[in-house]
């Protein structure tokens, strides 16, 4: 991967949208810091819209355009269910998270041919958690990055790979939901802890993919850390880094039969 090409992007006729699905697979840790993990599988949908002011693309972005170096795009992230875990022994399970809200980016830099682009990216997240019987705001990440993307990767066209590497910082709900120990559940080898909102730790993130004329293709390995946390010495904290990956393979079933001029 340290050898990219520089094929020249252009324009191909391509459908205005597309829909499929598909399923992946991925290694996750219960949670960040914890020292253990899980493998899922997961079914994947794949919307693809191609619009002249609104755009959905295959990045799994929702974006609104406001000039050519100056996006605003919807942010998604989250975390699986976690039970079973044995810093937690006989505390609540975790619960599944959502997070959403807005990501204002910036282009620092895009090549001439525009298959590669540095942009600064600043997303602001509300958390829910939930078990599917109920819902529950769990506070607020805020999580400023760099990503580096290149199109058409060591000339194959249609390959795009993606750096990215991650600041992040949580408030007083997010960490005391998943990092605080109350007095009830106390133990021997388990202290009371009551952390407090601040820097979250920071992590790198590697990402490939492929859109083919029926399906596409991904795959991710990221770095997390959270030494230095302001919940780092939370005795649920158990490793001061994570290793995840996974990959992710859908087929579009269905596309639009008006086509749009933009880069495949």
């Amino acid at each position: 991967m340290l050898c990219l090409g520089a094929s020249f992007a252009h324009a191909d006729q391509l459908p205005l949208w597309e829909a499929g699905a598909g399923f992946g697979v991925a290694t996750l840790p219960h949670y960040r810091g914890s020292d253990q993990s899980k493998t899922w599988a997961l079914p994947v949908p794949y919307v693809v819209y191609r619009g002249a002011s609104l755009k959905v693309d295959d990045d799994r972005r929702l974006r609104g355009l406001f000039g050519d170096r100056v996006e605003v795009e919807l942010s998604l992230s989250g975390s699986p269910p976690a039970k079973d875990n044995d810093a937690r022994r006989g505390m609540p399970d975790l619960d599944a998270t959502l997070e959403l809200g807005p990501s204002l980016n910036i282009t620092l830099f895009r090549s001439e041919s525009r298959n590669e682009k540095l942009e600064l990216r600043l997303p602001v997240r509300t958390v829910f958690s939930s078990d599917f019987s109920h819902v529950k705001q769990t506070g607020w990440v805020f999580q400023p990055n760099l990503s580096l993307d290149f199109k058409n990767v060591l000339g194959n066209r249609g390959w795009k790979l993606g750096l990215q590497g991650s600041v992040i910082y949580t408030d007083r709900r997010y960490n005391q939901y998943f990092y605080a120990v109350d007095p009830v559940f106390v133990t021997a080898d388990r202290p009371a802890f009551s952390p407090s909102g601040g820097y979250g730790g920071l992590n790198f993130l590697a990402a490939v993919s492929k859109r083919s004329p029926g399906f596409w293709v991904g795959g991710f390995a990221k770095w997390d850390s959270v030494s230095g946390a302001v919940f780092a010495d939370s005795p649920l904290v158990r490793a001061r880094s994570n290793f995840s990956g996974g990959f992710a393979v859908a087929w579009i079933f269905h596309a639009s039969t008006a086509k749009v001029e933009a880069e495949n």
